[in-house]
Order: structure tokens, then sequence, then C-alpha cells
């Protein structure tokens, strides 16, 4: 009996093995690229139940499964990717054949190209493709600013202190050079500037950048950086290069990612281990489908928070002073003892500041017919920051000791607005690809002071102060043609222009803010005697201060609004046509030509030109380089921003602050009116591609001349030489005592080298992915300073040692990273290390400029995928808590406040950030 049943058992179980047999399907097919050619070895995953092939030596694969759904996953060696849902139903066989372009978008470039776009190795300039739905995976770093100050060397943007609106947008630079000679681009369209001039000692000082911060990481695909001067194919601003954004374009997928995390760091300003900058920051985007022909409409949101920080030391110095003998004695320890309070009250809050985020996007594109496609993108956006300033101590002419007993600490609150949105169509009309698109651009920053007062009102004085607003708008129309023509081997052509219509405006702030109510001016009375009466607009100073000398101080402590001296309205319209050429001899040889023509209605004309090159030396080795002129036009906030206060000197009152060039002081002093700066540019390198390896090696030489600078405070004086008094006297003519400008002061030379290597492989069940990057670059001011003929021996005013400075070594000459990423089933697990070269302390005084040293920064994160829609992700920048040198020289500490440097650029000074992120794939 038991042999009967194992019998039939036996045979029961063939019975069901056959049966599996017969179920299972075999599939086969081919790989290859859109070229026809075959590849082999590529991997091969089928990622339900987790088996995997290769192809071999014919690009041909085959495996066999049972009936079910699958997605199929094909890796090249090459690191390319492409994947396919199938369905397997009873099936003897199916054949899934796999055709892989020869680009993706890890790969591609369509920056710095108005042909087909061409693959990274192949572009005859350099750039750089960050993919920043990784990056905003395994990175700390949640703004733009910062994921690419770790990311690409050639690129530098630390958060700022003290700064006012600087605070929030962070100046950028690309290859050491100044915000305002980086363009950046939305989908290719060129994005508006900031209406905030950075004014106050930060780097970049004295221009205008784009902000960066003011587009959501949850909206953006990747972004490519052109390490290449393309003024003649992009207009002014391009000096250094192109940042160009592309928006995501998915559709049916949910993505939802939150981050939080906070600095847990020990650090010399404080001896003990602080928490705080606690931040959280949630991004959302969908896509959905406007028909079934690949049109879509792509949404984005994004909303942070972040705490301050604070790493200033302990104010030194005076707090309180007696004048009850008349002299002023200094009884700081006394208040401190009667009041119970220490000097860390009265000490600078350095770090960075309060903020709030919100914004939105949306990227949509919808065919109408087979030659025609409507397109449109948006981003809008609000920010809010709120940043400390330097503390009013009790007993001065800056306070009323019966609003603020104790002094007080004036509070900057900065509101931005961001809108932007871009309308386009594409066609082809008589064999040309025609596109036409508007753009819109505004940014206005709205300036509050809190936590202050307005000491020449005394008592009466609020403590709140609307300063008034700065608004800049941008209208861009762009008509573009091009086609491809089958002559030698490929050539393509495109030609177009645009017009480009800017607004900049200062709008006044409330009375409060700016008047000065301790003035007064004499008046006849009926009898024949002289009276002095309240008048914001006299000269005559009726208040003083505790030690009863000093004029009590008009306008809001800490953010002094804009008063009606220094409103102004203004505008410019600029005409461009371009042309560009590719012409592709052969498949080794590529060469480009680009010239561009531009009119402003305020300054006039403008021709630039280049020729790229690119030369395929073997299949492995590509040469390249390029040679352009190129300019960047004066801002309008550098033409017209005009900042000015009075102050009260011998008995007179005087103009001290910027003047505008159009003014009466800068015409008495012979200052020209702005005139563009002028650009050569030259590079040569070299890409290779050797079996795993990616290499690019590139050098370049820029010169500027005519370089518009921000100049420092002249004043003269009646009592120096010929040359002082006469400033003295035209100074006091013009009703001015000490007046600054903009001017096309220096001629700047940058030189530099940067260097790409990336390598991947499997080892074991995992791949790794090695990236090496690196730049050097130097940029100096050479030959002499362009002063006008009355200030000709004020060099040393006109680009003073600090702006110097400014210009040469507050960012790292030297950045290096290398990066190490494994992925091993649901595991990812990242490293990455930061060099940042040394950088000098801004100082007029050569014996102040101290040298800070180099450091490494290490960065780390692991990722697990819990389910196919949940990845948690925990890690932290800066692991090892590194922090600047500190400062050395007691007159760049203000007293031992600035334990860390606040006007040069390193990599920051917050210390360690822990932070976990979630991230929702549906």
């Amino acid at each position: 009996m038991k042999k009967n049943l194992s019998g039939k058992s036996l045979v029961a179980v063939f019975s069901i093995y056959c049966s599996l047999l017969s179920a299972q399907t075999l599939v086969k097919g081919i790989v290859q690229n859109d070229k026809k050619e075959k590849i082999k070895d590529a991997q091969i995953y089928i990622e339900e139940n987790g088996m995997e092939t290769k192809t071999d030596i014919h690009g041909e694969y085959e495996f066999t499964i049972p009936n079910g759904n699958y997605k199929i996953i094909i890796i090249t060696p090459e690191n390319d990717e492409i994947s396919e849902l199938i369905s397997i139903n009873n099936e003897p066989q199916k054949i899934v054949n796999f055709t892989i372009k020869t680009y993706t978008f890890e790969n591609v470039v369509v920056t710095g190209t108005r042909s087909k776009p061409r693959t990274l190795l192949e572009s005859p300039t350099p750039v750089d493709i960050i993919d920043v739905k990784k990056m905003a995976e395994n990175n700390a770093q949640v703004s733009v600013n910062q994921i690419l100050n770790y990311v690409a060397p050639s690129f530098t943007s630390t958060t700022q202190s003290l700064g006012g609106g600087t605070d929030m947008t962070d100046p950028i630079s690309l290859r050491g050079m100044t915000p305002d000679q980086v363009l950046v681009l939305i989908n290719g369209k060129r994005r508006y500037n900031s209406a905030l001039l950075n004014v106050n000692g930060t780097f970049g000082k004295g221009t205008v950048g784009t902000d960066l911060n003011a587009i959501p990481i949850s909206s953006i695909d990747r972004i490519e950086i052109l390490r290449d001067a393309a003024a003649a194919q992009n207009g002014s601003d391009a000096v250094a290069g192109v940042i160009n954004i592309i928006l995501k374009n998915t559709i049916n997928k949910f993505n939802l990612c939150i981050t939080g995390g906070e600095y847990i760091s020990k650090n010399d300003a404080q001896d003990k281990t602080s928490k705080d900058g606690e931040s959280v920051q949630i991004g959302l985007n969908y896509g959905i489908p406007l028909n079934y022909n690949g049109g879509y409409i792509n949404f984005s949101a994004s909303f942070d928070r972040r705490n301050p920080t604070n790493r200033g030391g302990i104010y030194q110095g005076t707090i309180y002073k007696d004048y009850s003998n008349g002299i002023g004695q200094d009884k700081s320890n006394e208040f401190l003892e009667k009041t119970h309070t220490s000097r860390r009250d009265y000490s600078l809050i350095i770090g960075q500041s309060e903020a709030l985020n919100s914004q939105v996007a949306y990227n949509a594109y919808l065919p109408l017919s087979k030659n025609t496609q409507i397109y449109s993108f948006g981003i809008f956006g609000y920010r809010n920051s709120t940043a400390s300033q330097f503390y009013r101590y009790p007993n001065s002419e800056n306070n009323i000791k019966s609003i603020y007993p104790l002094g007080f600490r004036p509070q900057s609150e900065v509101s931005i607005y961001d809108r932007s949105a871009t309308v386009g169509v594409k066609c082809i009309l008589l064999g040309w690809n025609m596109e036409i698109s508007n753009t819109f651009g505004q940014n206005i920053f709205n300036n509050k002071a809190k936590n202050t007062l307005n000491a020449s009102l005394g008592e009466n004085s609020p403590t709140t102060f609307q300063g008034g607003k700065l608004k800049f708008t941008q209208e861009i129309v762009n008509l573009d043609f091009s086609r491809k023509i089958n002559w030698l081997s490929d050539l393509g052509l495109a030609w177009g222009g645009e017009y480009r219509y800017e607004r900049y405006q200062i709008i006044e702030g409330e009375e409060a803010s700016y008047a000065n109510y301790a003035m007064g001016k004499e008046i006849l009375n009926p009898d024949g005697s002289v009276a002095i009466v309240p008048d914001i607009n006299g000269s005559i100073p009726i208040k003083f201060g505790p030690d009863g000398k000093t004029p009590l101080s008009g306008g809001a402590q800490g953010g002094a609004g804009f008063s009606p001296l220094n409103s102004t309205d203004s505008n410019r319209n600029s005409l461009a046509a371009y042309a560009d050429a590719e012409i592709n001899f052969n498949k080794s040889f590529l060469i480009d030509l680009a010239g561009r023509y531009e009119y402003y209605n305020d300054f006039g004309s403008t021709v630039n030109g280049k020729l790229a090159l690119r030369y395929k030396i073997a299949n492995f080795l590509n040469i390249r380089g390029s040679g352009s002129t190129g300019f960047r036009a004066p801002s309008l906030q550098q033409r017209y921003y005009s900042s000015t206060g009075t102050s009260y000197v011998n008995g007179n009152m005087y103009e001290v602050g910027t003047f505008t060039n159009d003014s009466k002081v800068a015409h008495l002093l012979g200052i020209p009116k702005l005139k563009s700066e002028k650009s050569q540019s030259i590079s040569a390198g070299m890409t290779s591609k050797v079996g795993r390896f990616n290499i690019s090696l590139d050098g370049y030489f820029t010169r500027i001349n005519d370089k518009i600078v921000y100049t420092d405070l002249f004043s003269g004086d009646p009592n120096g030489s010929d040359s002082d008094k006469e400033i003295y006297r035209i100074l006091q003519q013009a009703g001015a005592q000490k007046a600054r400008f903009f001017a096309n002061a220096v001629d700047t030379e940058t030189k530099g080298l940067d260097a790409v290597f990336s390598y991947h492989t499997n080892v074991g069940l995992g791949k790794i992915f090695i990236d090496l990057a690196g730049n050097i670059s130097y940029t100096q001011q050479v030959g002499k300073i362009h002063t006008s003929k009355l200030l000709q021996d004020k060099e040393d005013i006109y680009f003073s040692n600090s702006s110097k400075m400014y210009l040469e070594n507050v960012v790292p000459n030297q950045k290096f990273n290398i990066s190490i990423t494994y992925a091993i089933q649901k595991w990812n697990i990242f490293i990455r290390n930061n060099y940042f070269g040394g950088v000098t302390e801004p100082s007029n005084i050569t014996s102040n400029q101290q040298y800070y040293n180099p450091r490494w920064i290490t960065d780390t994160s692991i990722t697990y995928k819990v389910t196919d829609f949940l990845k948690i992700t925990v890690g932290s920048n800066n692991l090892f808590n590194c922090y600047p040198e500190k400062v050395a020289i007691n007159a760049n500490s203000n007293n031992g406040q600035f334990v860390y440097s606040r006007y040069v650029s390193q990599f920051g000074f917050n210390g360690r950030y822990v932070f976990t992120r979630l991230n929702f794939n549906l």
C-alpha cells in the first residue's frame, strides 16, 4: 500500500512539475542603442523576483519566467538605464527588444547648443549635469544654492549673516567670478535678477545676481552648468557661464519628500554642545497627462521653515557709559550687576537667520497637432526672514531708555515675493523649427524693521517701521528658428531675436522710518527775533543724546527706510539678434559658430562672437576648445540705486551714502556714467572614456575690462592736500559729506582648471559609483585703476584693499570633492568629502588681512527602501563638526563677537547638521 501511495505521489509531483514547465515562458530579445549597435554585458534585472542575467557579445539575452506581470530593467555598462513592463500569459515564447539612446537624462547636454542634444563627453564646451532627484534623496542640503555648493566645485555659495536681505539670497560664484557674471535659465529661458543690490559686507558686494533659493527643489529634474563664457549665445551676464535648470515633466507619479534636521554642534563660540537651526522641508510633485499625444502638466510645491543659529562670541566692549560727570565713564560691570544681566545678553547674534519659504511651480506641454505644440511653466513664491542687527546699548544716542531700559537688538524682517511665467509655441514653418515665447518675471523685497525705534522721536517712537520696497520686473519675447541641413555630415543652423524690458523701482517707506525729527530750522518772529522750530528738513540739531553733544539719530535703527530722495522708477529696453551654426564635418570634427548683436537704449550696442570646436582623436579621446568675446550690461540697480542719510558736521547737515552716477555730486567729481563690461575668454580641454572611466579636463582664461565696482566713501579734508581740499569743497557744494558710487573702475583676469573623473562598476551584489571633481581658479585685478581726473590720487578709495579682497580672495580658489555611492539591493550608502581652499579677511589694513586655512568637510547618508513606495534616509552634513579657522586678530572680531569671519565665503560656520528624510513615490 505504501508503495502504491508512493508511486501515486511521484506521479502527482511529476505532473505538477510538467504543468509548471508548461506554464513557463521563454523571454528573449536584443539590446541595442539607437544607432542599431548591439550592447554586450548589459545587466538585465526582473524587479519582482530578483532574477538577473546579461546580454552576450551579440547583445542577445534570454530567460524563462512563469505567468504574471513584470518590470524588466536594463542597465548598460555605461550606466544608461531603461525599463519596461511586460505581461506573460501562457505564451511559449515572447520577444522583447530594447533600444537605448546613446544619451539619457543623466548624460545628455542641451545647454550651450541650439542644435540637437549632445552627449556629455562630446560637447565642445564643459558642462556639469546635476541629477537633482538623486541629490535631493541623498544630500543634507535642501536649497539649490547649497546643493550646488557641495556638488559642483566650480560653484560657490554660503549662507550669509548680518548681511541684510543678502542673508536670504546667498550670492553665488562660478569659477570664482562675481554673481552678476552668471546667467541663470529655467528650461532654457532667461531668469530675472533679484531686486536686491548687495551693498553690505559680503561676497559679491556691489553686484546683483539671480536668487536660486527662489526655485523649489521638488520642481527640478536636473541642473546643467555650462562652465564657459556664453554671452555671444545668451547675452548679458553669461561671462562666467550658464546655469540651466530643467523642470520635471513626469506624469502619473506622486512624490512626497519630508526632510527634518538640526545642528548638533560644539564650537568655539559656545563651550557646550548646542542644538539649534532646526528645519523642516516638505516637497511635493505630481504630473498628469493632458492628452494621448504626450501632453502633460507637472505640479510642484515646497514649504520649509528654519530656525536661526548663533555662533557669535561674547561682547567685551563698553555696554554702559555714565555721563553724570560730563566725561562718560565705563560703568558696564556695575550696570550688569544692577540689572542681573550678562555680557552674552548684549552680544551679536551671528548665524543663519530665521526663515519661512513657500513655493509652487508648474511645467506644462500640449501637442496641438503633429507640427504644433504649446508649453508653459512658472514659479511663484513667498519667503520671509528675520535677522538680528547690531545691539544698541542702553545709554547711547541710539536708544530711548524709557522704551528699552536695557537697550535693544534691532531686527530686520524681509518679505520676498517672486512670480514668473513663460508661455510659448513651437511649430514648423517652411521647413524651419520656429519657436516664439514670452517670459515674465518679478522680484519684490519688502523691508520692515522690528524691535527698534527712531531715537529722534523720543518716547513717542513706534517700535516697528515699514522701510519701503525694492522691485525688479522683466519681460522677454523670444523668436527662434532652427533646422538641420544634410550638408557634409551634418549642419545645424539657428537664428532669432529677443526683446527685453526691465524696470527697477525703489518705493519709499513710511516717514518715521527715515526722517530725523531732532532737526530744526530758524524762523523770523514778528517781533524780529529768531526762533528755532522742529523741521525734518532742517539743518540745526535740537535734541541731543545722553552726552549732551551728539545729536539724536534719525530713522529706524538697524533698518532705516528709503526716503523720497532715494525713490526711483526707471526702465530700459534692449533688442538682440543672433545666429548660430553647428557644422559636423564628419563624425570626428565639430565646429560651433555663434554671433550676437545687442542694443540697449541706455548705453548703446555691442557685438560678440564665439567659436567652439571638438575633435575626436580616437573613439576614447576628444579634444575641445573655445574662444569668445562677451559683455555684461550694467544693471538698473547699479545705475539707479541710492541710499543716503544725514550727518551733522560742524553745525551743518550733509548727505552721506550712495549716490547715483547722474547725481550732482557724481558730476562734480567727474564720475562717468556706467558702460558695459567687456570680456574675452578662451578655454581648451580634453574628454576621454576608457572602459568605465569618464574623464574631462579643461583650462580657461577670462579677461574683463571696465568691471563695475562699488567704491568706498570719498570725504576729502579741509586741512589736507590740495586734492583733499578740492574734494571737500565739491562735496560741500553738492550738500554731501561722504559719497560713494558705482564706477567702471578695474580690469580683471580669471584663470583656472576644471577636472572631472567618474567611475562605476559592480561590486558584489551591488554597484559602486565614484566621482572626483575639482576646480582651481584665480581672479585678480590687473592694470591701473580707472579713476576720474579729480580723483586720480584716490585709487585706495576708488578700489580699496578690502574691495580687492572681495574680488580675489573671499571665495576659495580651490575646491575639490570626492563622492562614493554604493547601491546594494534595498540599501544606498553615500559618502562625500569636500575640500574648501583658504580665504582671506577683506580689510583695508594689510596687517588685518588674516588668512583662513583650507578645510575638509565630510557628508554621509544611508538610504533604505522600506517598500516600493517608501525610502528612509538618515545622514549628516559636516559629520565631523569642522569649523573654519577662528578670527585671530582682535580688530576683526568686533570686541570678541566674531569668533569666525562673517565676510568670507568658505563653507559657513554652523557646524554639524544631522537629518532624516522620508521619500514617498506612488
